[in-house]
């Protein structure tokens, strides 16, 4: 201990002594740890984290797969995910492996909420709906007041809901009175009975999670929906989390509740079949085959829904890895001042062990040094973590108000920043400390104050060859993300984001009538294109790629039904509508102002859907339905437009059939929750958000009572659809930024040493008549050396790893030549540059000094 003792003094008076290598090192090395805690904050946040509620491991998931929202029958490839009100009751009785089950939605409902007694507008809230056994299966209470339970999830039970912590510490100062308080909620007064755990964000980790939760048996009230999901045993929209008996086996569990949902599917999909359907042995055949490839996968929930965790595994595995890289070369260019500094005091040491020092304590002393270095580094790189936390989060969630995750680092935070900057100490150190203990007193002390040999030489120089190799790798993969990242933007979505604005609002949170719907929908139409700016506007249930989709299986008359594939995706539209976005008409007409309730009912359809069902036909004229067989003349197709992507921005568009507003099939309910609409387009001239106040102005004069969600504009929508590639590809040049600095700062010293050691060589040669252009390529020469080996080695490299991101990339393959081009002629340059100013600053020596000091 003494020893150590005396070592990390040493080593510190070592650092102090020269301050100017300390501060380069301390910086180099708070990058690189830095760069590596940033991303492994977010990994432990996202993918390591359990949700912070009792005995998480015990929580399993009834499903494997993200599917939303709303589905009927079998569900894409054969994994069960989403239950209906009436299975998950039905999974809850009969499945005994399960201690507690609970259901919840997938998605998080718009809420227009005011407190009693408030005056001003309501303003608009995130809730989930969730069954009554939800906070008992997660085994928490509340903050303050009491969590709901099974008996406040029953039909006639008053209305009440749970507070998330951070809406009311926000919103309401942790003001105690709101724990009893009234809050009209969807205009249903609802009693907030308790306020949830600080840290609990729900079931699953999301940007702006609820700030309600409320009973799934006040659906009808929250949603407003018509038919009410609760009471529609035939649709499939809840998650199901469950608590798993001590002792009970998964595989025993999952086997049990397949065969459960096997024989529900073909007791409830064949119950509503027609006589027809039940009499062909095809179909019969079909739906056997069909049903029997449904099966439910338990998954560890224990961390909640994995929905984020699989969004971004992909992209933080290949952070970390570009983030090792970075910090590696960032530890070679440690090793090499280390080596330089060491072969500065080759005379220093090789005193040292004629003097008597081990060849063991002369390794530790230079690893001691070492260490001590990476620990300043490591905690340097704390600020740089946190720092770059921020930036991380600000870009993976653009648009979020409210994220739960914490950038300040966790105590496994901080123990990884710990072990990394041991453990790049040790690798740094690990060269020089070699190097020192190879010295050999005799020969040093023999040739001092002349040029001796340089052991370390080739090891500095091996060093600059792998920064290199290294920066061209990660040079190579920030040009094919940031290239992909402006495919995926800059491609044809099939509408215009220039020049439009997005309305969000939901008339069906304020409960209005359906009957005024056509008034109110007229008078948004007229009202907002009266706003001076708004060439034209539009409503619709929902707009491209704002992250909601409805589909249903599609029936053309005349035609045999058309199974295959996925339903198609439906939208409601008004006058207007595909003008205002920019999709262009192809064939017949649009949805126009005399398509209204009264008149025939019509539909327009996508390019994909024409293909699909009508092959070579022509589709205008013909007539198609939703739902089943019996509504196959429902619609009378009057037009084509050209597709677009609303869901999937990297594949086709999804076969989409386009309603009226308000036109629906006979029988059917006019009251059906499909007509109300949840987004307002406009195209506008200027700058977008400049008119969203006179849009709310305009709003407020309609109905008060209307709650505006949110205003974007288009282009702003369609961003956030791609935080996850941007956080890549910007992160990713970043360090490849980062690791060209480096690797040419790298070969800078490598250089300017090279030159110092042959002052007396370069002064003889000039001496003896070499000219100046001489001296420049022969030091350029042995800097270019060093960078075509890195090259050598890392192209391939490069290429090796394009292909490992083929699947991340969109529009660009993984061995692009341009990409591969410009991240060499980029390198070269830097290169040349760091290789010229020493190689410049030789042809300066003055032989006659020179050759005096030798």
């Amino acid at each position: 201990m003494g020893t150590l003792i005396q070592d990390v003094r040493f080593g510190l008076r070592m650092l102090a002594k020269n301050p100017g290598f300390t501060a380069v090192a301390v910086i180099t090395l708070a990058l690189g740890i830095g760069a590596n805690t940033a991303i492994f904050t977010l990994v432990d946040a996202i993918m390591i984290k359990s949700l912070p509620v009792a005995n998480p491991k015990q929580l399993y998931r009834l499903g494997d797969n993200d599917n939303c929202c709303v589905m009927t029958g079998t569900q894409n490839g054969g994994s069960f995910v989403l239950y209906s009100y009436q299975l998950y009751e039905y999974l809850r009785d009969h499945t005994p492996e399960f201690s507690h089950l609970a259901a919840f939605t997938p998605f998080l409902a718009d809420l227009s909420v005011r407190r009693s007694g408030a005056s001003g507008p309501a303003e608009p809230y995130e809730g989930e709906l969730v069954s009554g056994s939800y906070f008992e299966m997660f085994g928490i209470g509340a903050f303050a007041g009491r969590v709901f339970t099974s008996k406040d999830d029953t039909a006639g039970a008053p209305p009440v809901a749970v507070m998330s912590y951070h809406t009311w510490q926000e919103h309401f100062g942790l003001d105690p009175a709101v724990i009893g308080a009234t809050f009209t909620i969807n205009q249903v007064p609802y009693t907030v009975v308790g306020i949830a755990p600080p840290g609990f964000f729900g079931d699953t980790l999301r940007s702006d999670p609820p700030d309600f939760w409320v009973p799934l048996s006040t659906e009808p009230a929250v949603l407003g929906r018509l038919p009410s999901l609760l009471h529609s045993p035939e649709l499939e929209w809840l998650y199901v989390i469950g608590r798993l008996k001590p002792g009970a086996e998964v595989a025993q569990a999952q086997s049990h509740l397949t065969v459960e949902v096997q024989q529900w599917l073909w007791k409830t999909g064949w119950a509503s079949a027609t006589p027809e359907q039940r009499s062909d042995p095809a179909l019969v055949d079909a739906a056997r085959r069909e049903i029997a490839q449904q099966h439910i996968r338990l998954t560890p929930a224990g961390s909640g829904v994995d929905k984020m965790q699989t969004d971004y595994a992909a992209g933080l595995r290949l952070l970390m890895t570009v983030a090792g890289l970075v910090l590696l070369i960032a530890c070679a260019n440690i090793a090499n001042l280390f080596l330089a500094r060491g072969s500065a005091s080759r005379l220093y040491t090789a005193v040292r062990a004629a003097l008597g020092a081990s060849r063991q304590r002369l390794i530790r002393q230079v690893l001691t040094e070492s260490v001590l270095l990476a620990v300043l580094g490591g905690l340097a790189g704390l600020y740089v973590a946190y720092a770059g936390t921020h930036t991380i989060l600000w870009l993976a969630f653009r648009g979020a108000q409210y994220l739960p995750i914490d950038a300040s680092p966790s105590w496994l935070v901080l123990g990884f920043a710990f072990v990394l900057s041991l453990l790049t100490g040790m690798v740094f150190g690990a060269a020089p400390a070699w190097s020192a203990s190879r010295v050999e007193p005799a020969e040093v002390l023999r040739g001092a104050g002349h040029s001796t040999g340089d052991h370390s030489s080739l090891a500095r120089r091996s060093l600059v060859v792998v920064q290199v190799a290294l920066s061209i790798v990660l040079l190579m993969g920030a040009g094919l993300l940031t290239k992909s990242l402006r495919n995926l933007e800059d491609q044809r979505f099939g509408f215009e984001t220039r020049g439009r604005l997005i309305v969000h609002v939901n008339p069906a949170l304020v409960a209005y009538p359906p009957e005024k719907l056509y008034g109110l929908y007229e008078q948004l139409q007229q009202r907002l294109t009266q706003i001076p700016g708004v060439l034209s506007a539009s409503l619709s249930g929902y707009s491209p790629l704002g992250g909601n989709n409805w589909n249903q299986r599609a029936y053309i008359e005349g035609h045999p039904p058309d199974f295959q594939g996925p339903a198609p995706s439906w939208d409601r539209v008004g006058p207007h509508y595909f003008e205002t976005i920019g999709t262009r008409l192809l064939r017949g007409r649009a949805i126009e102002e005399r398509d209204t309730p009264a008149a025939q009912h019509v539909a327009v359809i996508n390019e994909t859907f024409a293909r699909k069902f009508f092959h070579n036909e022509d589709p205008i004229g013909q007539h198609l339905g939703l739902g089943d067989a019996s509504h196959s003349g429902d619609y009378e197709v009057i037009g084509v437009v050209e597709d677009a992507k609303y869901q999937d921005t990297r594949g086709p568009a999804y076969a989409t059939v386009f309603l009226p507003l308000l036109q629906t099939p006979a029988g059917e309910p006019s009251h059906d929750s499909s007509v109300y609409i949840h987004d307002i387009e406009l195209r506008v001239v200027g700058t977008p958000p400049s008119l969203e106040p006179a849009v709310r102005r305009a709003l407020a004069d309609i109905d008060p009572n209307l709650t505006v969600l949110g205003v974007v504009s288009f282009g702003e929508q369609v961003a956030r659809n791609f935080n996850r590639e941007r956080l890549v590809a910007r992160l990713t040049e970043l360090f490849g930024l980062l690791a060209l600095t480096l690797a040419c700062v790298g070969l800078y010293g490598v250089t300017s040493y090279s030159v110092a050691r042959r002052i007396s060589e370069i002064g003889l040669r000039m001496a003896l008549g070499a000219e100046r252009r001489n001296i420049l390529g022969l030091v350029l020469r042995g800097a270019f050396t060093q960078v075509i080996l890195g090259l050598a080695i890392g192209i391939p490299a490069a290429l090796a790893g394009g292909r490992l991101l083929s699947a991340e990339l969109y529009g660009v393959k993984s061995y692009d030549a341009v990409a591969l081009g410009l991240a060499v002629v980029t390198l070269a340059a830097c290169a040349f540059v760091a290789g010229f100013v020493p190689a410049r600053r030789a042809t300066k020596v003055d032989p006659m000094v020179a050759l005096r000091y030798e």
